[in-house]
């Protein structure tokens, strides 16, 4: 699987990379086996690149992904966690399924981007990990605490890359103009851009990408498929994690349509997609299940003709200056 160096880091990243967040138990519970088979899988794809963080399942993603890859060789993969919630312990009977995980309600979260809460969310990260370093850290929807986490959590995490305690840093949101702003006022290695390059919205394509290619700085993309409407767009699906409206629905539906005039699935033109803007290093998607990562992984592999693309924007789906990957081939 193709790898690429975040900016300037010397931090490799995998094409596709492992989202841990299923294995946290988001919205549904993950047995342990399934968990670990799923990291197995990834492994055996030749996936190297782990995206895990402690809001995930109160921990629970980071512990799992954690055992998951002991005794592998640490040089061999990349581990990305991320800072911004501290879990502090609470005595409850309840469960978290309010924030969106099938878990004990054993901890609750509480923002902190000062630059103590920093270190003491990664020193608690690589405990739960059982790693003696992370190759990335990435603030975590800074959405609400931007000075804070520009002005305290930023310069903490730069300390923390000049020490070698992490190899890059970055920060992650669900919009673009906080992470614009990271991109022009400090020094980040990469950005994770969630649902705001994708089929169906190409907001990232107005100052982010652009922005991190001139700087050379690098883009990972999460979210490519828009909280699974483009798995299978029908009614009742969910977009951005809201139900879907009218319009996007029929908007995916024509997306659906052009792909597969071309014997294409859709998930697998949503998947490759990104790939087209130069900025982009790496499409990070969630599994909970082996199956899951095998079914990725053949979506990657499956090749999207020109004419796909073509026909999106003769449609007036991709805006005509859109950037789309070259032709792909079937591996041999």
């Amino acid at each position: 699987m193709r790898t690429t160096t975040l900016g300037t880091s010397g931090v490799r990243v995998t094409e596709l990379a492992f989202g841990a967040a299923g294995i946290g138990n988001l919205y549904h519970p993950v047995t342990d086996e399934a968990a670990a088979a799923a990291v197995e899988a990834a492994w055996d794809a030749g996936i190297r690149t782990f995206d895990t963080a402690p809001h995930y399942g109160l921990g629970l993603s980071e512990r799992r992904l954690g055992a998951a890859l002991r005794g592998r060789p640490r040089d061999a993969y990349t581990v990305s966690t991320k800072v911004g919630r501290l879990l502090v312990p609470q005595k409850t009977d309840g469960d978290d399924l309010a924030g969106g995980f099938a878990v004990p309600a054993t901890h609750r979260r509480v923002w902190d981007f000062s630059a103590d809460g920093v270190r003491r969310s990664l020193e608690a990260s690589l405990q739960r990990l059982g790693l003696d370093r992370v190759d990335i850290a990435l603030l975590h929807d800074p959405d609400d605490h931007a000075e804070q986490a520009l002005g305290e959590a930023y310069p903490a995490l730069e300390r923390l890359r000049a020490e070698g305690v992490v190899g890059a840093i970055g920060v992650g949101m669900n919009q673009t103009t906080l992470l614009a702003r990271f991109l022009h006022e400090t020094d980040v290695d990469a950005v994770l851009l969630a649902g705001r390059y994708t089929l169906l919205d190409q907001e990232g394509l107005a100052e982010v990408l652009p922005e991190a290619g001139a700087r050379g700085r690098s883009v990972l993309i999460g979210g490519v498929f828009n909280s699974g409407l483009l798995t299978d767009p029908r009614p009742g699906a969910t977009y951005d994690y809201a139900p879907v409206p009218e319009p996007v629905l029929a908007r995916a539906l024509r997306l659906k349509a052009v792909a597969e005039r071309h014997g294409v699935p859709l998930r697998a033109a949503a998947l490759r997609f990104p790939f087209g803007h130069p900025a982009v290093v790496s499409v990070l998607t969630g599994a909970r299940s082996a199956d899951e990562v095998h079914d990725t992984v053949a979506l990657l592999r499956r090749p999207v003709p020109t004419a796909v693309w073509d026909d999106l924007r003769a449609e007036g789906l991709l805006p005509a200056d859109t950037p789309v990957p070259p032709p792909t081939k079937e591996p041999s």
